[in-house]
């Protein structure tokens, strides 16, 4: 069995040899410790190979448009956050803080007053052809090569938020809605245009992201969530569909994400990530909606795969693999990325549990 049928297979809800499993980095981009810990046990072999991961990623070409554009909006020290390669393709500024990945979020749309304004912004290109010219033919050599293949087509609030300030836009939510919705249209279409360039090029998931949640629950009332985003990531959903109703949409929100679930079924989601058992009955959840979606993730990342044993972290794939994966549904993997305390022994165990045979 391929990579490829494991993986629609389970996703169908439909007995496997074995569960689908990858390290999420492997879609999203593999931290600085790491690619270092891989790279020193691997060897020349990458770790999707190593480990006979079950999915990998495409992305989009890069930009032609120059950063430069963003300078006056970045204030003045711009032109050294561009030469230092601080700025993305939208013109927010990540400033590493000096501890592991996190970094200061500055946002150019911080002190943009009126809607007008954002007709003005240099916006990204990611609705250009160009940035998509090769990746039906890189889809079509993983799938070749047996691969599952993921596209990652963005977020809608996260992004929002990233441009115009994480209070910022919660104060836009509560007492200025319209420029709200300017903006989260303005990102929502990009991640629009994005997911259906992916399901044309053949992927099998698209992975849409939005952080909407914490530990202990939404970081907005749901009614909120419902108004301002929900018709967003319904309107994505369908546009994959209608491009290509075998692609599977899988949905990324960290936290406790439960008192959206049963609208993100109703709107077509297939998967959910991360699932993070940190703060969510994984168990109940799957028992609850386990015949309507499917889970990505499930393995603790805050406490098993950094400091539990080898043999803790193999109860614990077993566990999920018992009570989650055997009906399928499951695409088992760490709940995010891993951190540098996680040690080699323990990435090891993880893919020698998930050997385990129905």
């Amino acid at each position: 069995m391929t990579s490829v049928d494991r993986v629609k297979r389970a996703l169908n809800h439909e007995q496997v040899d074995r569960v689908p499993r990858l390290l999420y980095e492997e879609v999203v981009g593999y931290t600085q410790p790491i690619a270092k810990l891989l790279a020193a046990h691997c060897g020349s072999e990458a770790p999707r190979d190593y480990f006979r991961m079950d999915l990998t990623r495409v992305l989009p070409g890069p930009t032609r448009l120059p950063r430069e554009r963003f300078e006056p909006w970045l204030g003045p020290t711009a032109r050294d956050a561009i030469a230092n390669g601080l700025v993305d393709e939208w013109g927010v500024v990540r400033k590493p803080e000096g501890v592991h990945e996190l970094v200061r979020i500055e946002s150019p749309l911080r002190y943009l007053e009126g809607i007008a304004e954002l007709e003005k912004y240099p916006w990204p290109d990611l609705d250009k052809e160009y940035r998509f010219e090769s990746v039906a033919g890189e889809v079509d050599a993983l799938h070749g090569r047996g691969f599952a293949v993921v596209g990652y087509a963005g977020s809608v609030f996260e992004r929002a938020w990233y441009l115009r300030g994480f209070e910022q836009m919660f104060v836009d939510l509560a007492a200025n809605a319209l420029f709200a919705d300017a903006l989260l249209e303005r990102t929502a279409g990009f991640q629009r245009q994005v997911a259906v360039r992916f399901a044309k090029a053949g992927v099998d998931i698209v992975l849409l992201g939005d952080d909407i949640a914490g530990q202990r629950g939404l970081l907005m009332s749901l009614s909120t969530w419902r108004k301002h985003l929900k018709p967003h990531l319904k309107a994505t959903v369908a546009a994959v569909k209608s491009v290509n109703p075998d692609v599977f949409v899988c949905y990324h929100s960290d936290g406790n994400v439960e008192p959206a679930v049963p609208d993100l079924i109703e709107i077509g989601v297939d998967v959910l990530n991360p699932v993070q058992p940190e703060c969510l009955d994984v168990v109940g959840l799957h028992k609850k909606y386990g015949r309507a979606i499917c889970f990505w993730g499930t393995v603790s990342v805050q406490r098993t795969m950094p400091f539990a044993s080898p043999e803790q972290v193999k109860a614990e794939v077993a566990h999920r693999i018992r009570t989650i994966g055997a009906s399928g549904g499951l695409i088992l993997s760490p709940a995010h990325r891993l951190g540098p305390e996680v040690p080699w022994a323990n990435i090891v165990a993880f893919f020698e549990a998930s050997e385990q045979q129905w």
